[in-house]
């Protein structure tokens, strides 16, 4: 995992385009700035002007506290693979080989366990703030992971799988939002990616334990074991990163909030990220969200695009993409990303037809997949987890993304469960046209609903996107 993140920071190193981010920092800054500062504050924008690298904070002061919040991706991709190496030995040690039902519930209950997880997400991070529901997630993960580490029967590995997954549910809505509050808007696309990519090397990491499943007797208890490490050091280390400025500001702890910024970004703009905050209304900030008021009226339109978009990334189907989110946009990413979905899956129908050879119909296939993974990855998969919480207002930030999350983890298992019948069912070529067509429907989502987020504060963001209120 951290040779991947050390690599990041050398690109962070070598981008050397630093004046171009700070002038369109600046033009981005609120007019009224200006106007309220004092002449310390004064003295500073001279000191700014007079040397432009200063105009940004620091990205190495925010930089660890989003690496501690990516183990929970990291964990959240770890556990989505642990199973496929050793399932079959697991199934023999604990007596239900053969049994391809029970086969599949080891694998989905974890789904089942996440989406009750992300259903409670936002109230729990709403409620205890982003770095308690960080350590809270932790807790299911290595109680589940020790129980299913230890258990001899099916019902132990399903209970354990269901923990799991209840801590997973947990992370990634609260690891898109902490990373969306605690990153500089310069590099905030940049770390947003991080989740992806630590979701990937928990995948890998997963595979690579279970290598050696089949040779060494009982590996597969190591394989859970293991899971337990890093989901100890996220409850550990998340105790001594920052709390979300944001949240510490809806608690009505401006004074914590300062503190938090000052580890963030820097005592030099410090003033100037409260004054971002102190345009938020914090009195409505602090009232309880009643789940209708995310399906109508003001917030409706982003909770609906938020959805739409977890499901359409779903029902179409990077280091690249941490490099671009910041310089090309977010929204030019996802067009071309599902853009280019679409068009491996028409490679796909077209490699399934009968009119092709057997060695063009394997070249277009295996093609077609590689350009759907790649595509995939390049926008469709990390850009919706940055995307949603810059989207959503503060006031609902939290309670949106679980709702988002939800309809991800439904639409998901149920996208695993059918896909099978579907294609015995209906054969390749329908349903990968199915697969494309709505791939071109997320183009056009994206072409109509999704504003560029680059470079903007979450407060310019939130008046672009919401109606006033009368």
């Amino acid at each position: 995992m951290l040779q991947p993140l050390r690599a990041a920071c050398c690109i962070f190193c070598m981008w050397g385009r630093e004046r171009e981010a700070n002038s369109m920092y600046k033009r981005l800054l609120p007019r009224d700035h200006t106007n309220i500062v004092d002449v310390e504050d004064n003295s500073a924008l001279v000191q700014n002007d007079q040397d432009p690298d200063a105009a940004n904070p620091s990205w190495r002061l925010s930089f660890p506290h989003v690496l501690v919040a990516t183990i929970s991706s990291f964990l959240f991709g770890y556990h989505l693979g642990v199973v496929n190496e050793p399932l079959e030995i697991i199934s023999l040690d604990l007596g239900f080989n053969g049994n391809t039902l029970a086969e599949g519930l080891v694998v989905s209950t974890c789904l089942g366990g996440a989406l009750i997880g992300s259903l409670f997400s936002g109230w729990i991070a709403d409620g205890v703030g982003r770095r308690r529901a960080f350590q809270l997630c932790a807790l299911p993960m290595v109680i589940g992971a020790s129980i299913s580490a230890t258990t001899t029967t099916l019902a132990g590995m399903l209970f354990g799988r269901f923990l799991v997954g209840m801590g997973m549910g947990v992370g990634p809505p609260v690891a898109s939002l902490y990373v969306t509050e605690v990153s500089p808007p310069f590099v905030r696309g940049t770390y947003g990616s991080f989740i992806q990519i630590a979701t990937c090397l928990g995948l890998m990491g997963a595979l690579f334990i279970g290598i050696p499943v089949r040779e060494i007797a009982g590996w597969w208890r190591i394989c859970f074991w293991v899971s337990a490490l890093p989901a100890g050091l996220l409850a550990l280390a998340m105790g001594c990163c920052a709390e979300s400025p944001h949240w510490l500001y809806k608690q009505g702890r401006s004074v914590e909030a300062e503190i938090e910024f000052q580890k963030l970004l820097g005592g030099a703009h410090v003033k100037l990220a409260m004054q971002e905050l102190s345009k938020l209304d914090r009195g409505d900030d602090t009232d309880s969200v009643k789940l209708s008021e995310l399906f109508f009226g003001r917030h409706g339109r982003v909770v609906f695009i938020g959805s739409t978009l977890f499901a359409l990334q779903q029902l179409s189907g990077s280091i690249a993409a941490m490099v671009l989110m910041d310089k090309l946009g977010r929204k030019v990413l996802l067009l071309w990303s599902f853009f280019g979905m679409a068009v491996s899956m028409g490679f796909q129908v077209a490699g399934a037809s009968s009119y092709m050879s057997g060695s063009v119909a394997l070249y277009l296939s295996v093609g077609g997949m590689l350009m759907f993974v790649f595509t995939f990855a390049l926008g469709a998969g990390p850009v919706p987890g940055l995307l949603l919480p810059e989207i959503f207002p503060s006031r609902i930030r939290a309670k949106a993304m679980a709702v988002c999350m939800s309809v991800h983890w439904v639409i998901n298992f149920f996208v695993g469960l059918l896909f099978l019948r579907l294609l015995e069912q209906l054969g390749p070529q329908l349903l990968y046209t199915i697969f494309a067509t709505f791939c071109m429907i997320a183009v056009v989502f994206v072409k109509r609903n999704i504003m560029e987020t680059k470079g903007k504060s979450l407060k310019e963001i939130e008046i672009a996107l919401l109606p006033p209120e009368y």
